[in-house]
C-alpha cells in the first residue's frame, strides 16, 4: 500500500488543488480511470465548443444574402473537422498524462478507483489495477457521466450519447434528441448547421427550462422555425428496424415534484407519474438517436459508504459550505457535488478547497453571481435569480427589455434578441438574462458588477461603454424605466 498526503479521484478541476497540495511540499497521488483532463476537456466543454464554432461560422456564411454579400458553400469536410478537433482533445489529455506521469509530486493511478476504507482507494481496473493508496486528504472529484431515462426498449437500441456525438464524423440524416437542456440545444444547433434533420422531444413546456422564462420561450421559439419539436412530451418507448429509430412520446404534465431529466443533476426522466399514459402518442422516426437527458454522478462505482461518505437522494455527495464530506478528512468538488453541473463552478471549488485546505481560516464557498452559458444558436447566458423564482419567493423587483436591435451594432448584425435585467426596488442587481448574440460575453459585465461591484444597476449605467459596441445593449437594458414585478405576498 502507498501512503501519501494528498489523493484526488479524477483529473478535472480536481487537479488544481492535487498542485497546489504539491506546491505545499506534500506527496500527491491522481486516480483517474479515462483520459487525463476530465470530462470538460475530453467529453464537454472544449470538443464540443471547438465543435459548434465551426458551425457558427458556416451559419455566419450561409446568413451573408442578408448583408448582400453573394457566397456559396461549396464543400464542407464535416469528417476533417471532427477529427482536428478530437486530436487536439487527445493531444492535450495525453500531455497532462506525461506531465504526471514524469513528475516528482504526482504519483498517477491510471484505472478506476473505489473506496475500501475512510481515506483509502483501490484501484479495481485500468492499467494499475490491484494498487492501493491511503491518504490523510482525499479529494472525490470524480463528475458525472451520461444519465439514461427509463425509457421502455432503450437497452435493445444503439444510441449515442454526448459522448459519442462529440466523435461522430458523419452527420446523421435525421437525429431525434430526447432531452430539452442545453447539450440538446447545442448538439441540435451542431448537427442542424451541417445538414442533419434534428427532431427534439422534451419534457418541459420550453426548451433550456432552468433559464428564466421568457428566455426560454422566446429560444423554444427559434427553435421551432429550425427544427421539429415536440415540448411538452416524455419519451416512453423506443425501438429500432433496419437502420430506423422509432421514439414514442406521450404528453407530460410537469409538476413541483417531476424531476426535469434534462440536463438536471439526476436525469432519471422518462416515464413517471407525470406521463400521460391515456393521451395519443407522438411517433418520431430517424436513423439515430441522441439521449441527451441529463447527468449522473460517478459515486456509485465508487462504493462511497465504505468511506463515510453521504450522498443525497440522486447520488452526490453532501458537503457542508466548505465543501468538506460527512467523512473526516475526505472533500468534494465539481460536477459530483451537483451543485451547478459548470466547468467554471467546479474551477471555483477547486480555489475554494485549496484556500480552505491550505490557508489559515476555513471560508464558505461562495456562488455569488455564478453565470451559465449555452452556446447554441441564438446563445443564451444568464446569471442570478430569474423572475419566476422571485415570484415564488415573493420577492419585489422590477424588469427591463432591451433588444438586440435597438442598439447601432446590433441593428447593423440585423441581430435578433433581447437582454432582461431584474433589480429590487433599491436599484440592486438581482439578475440578467440575455439571448443572441454574444450573450456568453456580454453577461460578463454584469457577473462582474454583482460579484466586485456594489452590485448596483449604477455599476453598469455609469461605466463608460464603447460606441457603438455591442455591450451597449448591456448598459441600455440596465438605464431606462424598470416595470415592477407581479408578486403575490399572500403566502
Amino acid at each position: 500500500m502507498n501512503e501519501v498526503d494528498f489523493l484526488v479521484i479524477g483529473s478535472g478541476s480536481g487537479l488544481d488543488v492535487a498542485n497546489a497540495a504539491a506546491n505545499q511540499g506534500q506527496s500527491v497521488a491522481v486516480v483517474e480511470k479515462g483520459p487525463l483532463g476530465g470530462t470538460c476537456l475530453n467529453r464537454g466543454c472544449i470538443p464540443s465548443k471547438m465543435l459548434l464554432y465551426h458551425a457558427d461560422v458556416l451559419e455566419t456564411v450561409e446568413r451573408a444574402d442578408e448583408f448582400n454579400i453573394d457566397v456559396e458553400v461549396n464543400d464542407v469536410a464535416f469528417a476533417d473537422i471532427v477529427r482536428e478537433v478530437n486530436e487536439d482533445v487527445q493531444g492535450s489529455a495525453e500531455s497532462i498524462r506525461q506531465g504526471l506521469s514524469s513528475s516528482p509530486h504526482h504519483d498517477l493511478y491510471e484505472g478506476e478507483g473505489r473506496f475500501v476504507d475512510k481515506r483509502t482507494i483501490e484501484v479495481v481496473s485500468g492499467p494499475d489495477e490491484g494498487a492501493t493508496v491511503k491518504a490523510e486528504t482525499v479529494l472525490v472529484a470524480s463528475g458525472t457521466r451520461p444519465a439514461i431515462p427509463d425509457i421502455d426498449g432503450i437497452d435493445d437500441v444503439d444510441y449515442l450519447t454526448s459522448t459519442e456525438a462529440l466523435q461522430r464524423e458523419t452527420p446523421p440524416d435525421h437525429l431525434v434528441i430526447v432531452g430539452g437542456g442545453y447539450i440538446a440545444a447545442e448538439l441540435g444547433h451542431f448537427f442542424g448547421t451541417f445538414g442533419s434533420d434534428v427532431t427534439i422531444i422534451g419534457r418541459r413546456p420550453n426548451l433550456l427550462p432552468d433559464a428564466d422564462a421568457e428566455v426560454a420561450e422566446a429560444f423554444t421559439e427559434r427553435y421551432a422555425d429550425r427544427f421539429s419539436l415536440h415540448t411538452g412530451h416524455a419519451a416512453t418507448s423506443v425501438s429500432e428496424s433496419d437502420g430506423t429509430v422509432t421514439v414514442e412520446a406521450r404528453p407530460y404534465e410537469y409538476g413541483e415534484d417531476a424531476d426535469s431529466g434534462e440536463d438536471g443533476k439526476a436525469g432519471e426522466g422518462g416515464v413517471d407519474a407525470g406521463v400521460q399514459a391515456d393521451a395519443d402518442p407522438v411517433r418520431v422516426t430517424g436513423d439515430e438517436l441522441l439521449v441527451a437527458a441529463g447527468r449522473r454522478p460517478n459515486t456509485d462505482n465508487l462504493d462511497v459508504e465504505a468511506a463515510g461518505i453521504e450522498t443525497d437522494a440522486q447520488g452526490f455527495v453532501e458537503t457542508d459550505e466548505y465543501l468538506r464530506t460527512t467523512a473526516d478528512g475526505v472533500w468534494a468538488l465539481g460536477d459530483v457535488v451537483g451543485e451547478y453541473l459548470l466547468k467554471h463552478s467546479a474551477n471555483h471549488e477547486g480555489q475554494a478547497v485549496a484556500r480552505n485546505l491550505f490557508g489559515e481560516d476555513l471560508v464558505p464557498v461562495d456562488y455569488t453571481a455564478m453565470p451559465f452559458a449555452v452556446f447554441a444558436s441564438p446563445e443564451v447566458a444568464g446569471v442570478g435569480a430569474t423572475e419566476s423564482e422571485l415570484r415564488a419567493a415573493g420577492r419585489d423587483y422590477a424588469t427591463r427589455t432591451y433588444q438586440y436591435d435597438q442598439t447601432a451594432r446590433g441593428s447593423a448584425m440585423k441581430a435578433n434578441g433581447f437582454l432582461k435585467a431584474i433589480v429590487d426596488l433599491d436599484g440592486g442587481i438581482l439578475g440578467c438574462h440575455i439571448v443572441g448574440p454574444e450573450a456568453s460575453n456580454l453577461v460578463q459585465e454584469v457577473v462582474v458588477a454583482m460579484k466586485a461591484g456594489s452590485g448596483s444597476v449604477q455599476d453598469v449605467r455609469e461605466s463608460v461603454h464603447i460606441h457603438p459596441a455591442l455591450s451597449e445593449v448591456v448598459q441600455r437594458g440596465f438605464s431606462g424605466q424598470f416595470t415592477r414585478g407581479d408578486v403575490d405576498h399572500s403566502h
